[in-house]
């Protein structure tokens, strides 16, 4: 009797259509998982990238060594290290063709900007699927769930006296949509809310330093320049 009231039972004895709602709902709770692990180490190795260089970028050290160190052995997942290497790179150039301090701000500003798109497109990878895993996976469920219900009341009509003994199983089978759709959102939608913050910390983060490095690079270009004249 045990086995005839199993989930694996009811599974196997669901309808066409409800078991299809199923293994999509299963398939998508698998690779939101997938995800899940593969952005956990992402974004921590992110974190440590980012406190790494920013031990050695404050410690004092020259930005044409720490530019040559960096650039030789690029950090994996360092967004404020492709940021620097994008920015003094461009600055290193402009500073060779032009005397303008505006124009060479202006350029190495871009390329910062440019690198800042790059890393926000790396973090943020992968988190529309989770979001609309998380979005659209109980309206998937329920939708077999209504499904399974609809063939369960339909078989009640060719029965001569109906029991309940008669309509669990079909409605059983039916909520076990409802259920791995909610499987599959709650985990996809934790995950999306947690690293949307985590994104965003270290973005802005990379922002700031943006717009420090700009600092230093300015009053560099405005003193050479003054010295110039």
């Amino acid at each position: 009797m045990e086995s005839e009231v199993s989930v694996w039972y009811l599974i196997a004895n669901a309808g066409v259509l409800v078991q299809l709602v199923m293994l999509l709902l299963a398939l998508a709770s698998i690779v939101s998982w997938a995800l899940i692990f593969q952005r956990l180490q992402v974004f921590r190795k992110a974190k440590q990238a980012q406190y790494a260089f920013e031990e050695r970028f404050w410690s004092g050290m020259d930005l044409g060594q720490l530019y040559r160190e960096v650039n030789s052995s690029p950090t994996p997942f360092s967004g404020m290290e492709s940021v620097f290497r994008a920015g003094f790179k461009e600055f290193s150039r402009l500073r060779q063709q032009s005397r303008d301090a505006d124009a060479v701000m202006e350029g190495t500003q871009r390329a910062m900007r440019v690198a800042f798109s790059r890393e926000q497109e790396r973090l943020e990878m992968h988190l529309p699927f989770l979001a609309t895993v998380g979005s659209t996976s109980p309206y998937v469920g329920l939708f077999g769930t209504v499904w399974g219900i609809m063939n369960s009341f339909r078989g009640l009509a060719q029965v001569q006296q109906a029991t309940l003994a008669t309509v669990a199983p079909g409605i059983s089978e039916a909520l076990i949509a409802t259920a791995m759709g909610l499987f599959a959102a709650i985990p996809a939608v934790i995950a999306y809310n947690r690293f949307s913050s985590i994104s965003d910390a270290l973005l802005k983060n990379y922002e700031t330093f943006a717009e420090e490095f700009s600092s230093i690079l300015h009053r560099r270009v405005h003193s050479s320049e003054q010295s110039a004249t």
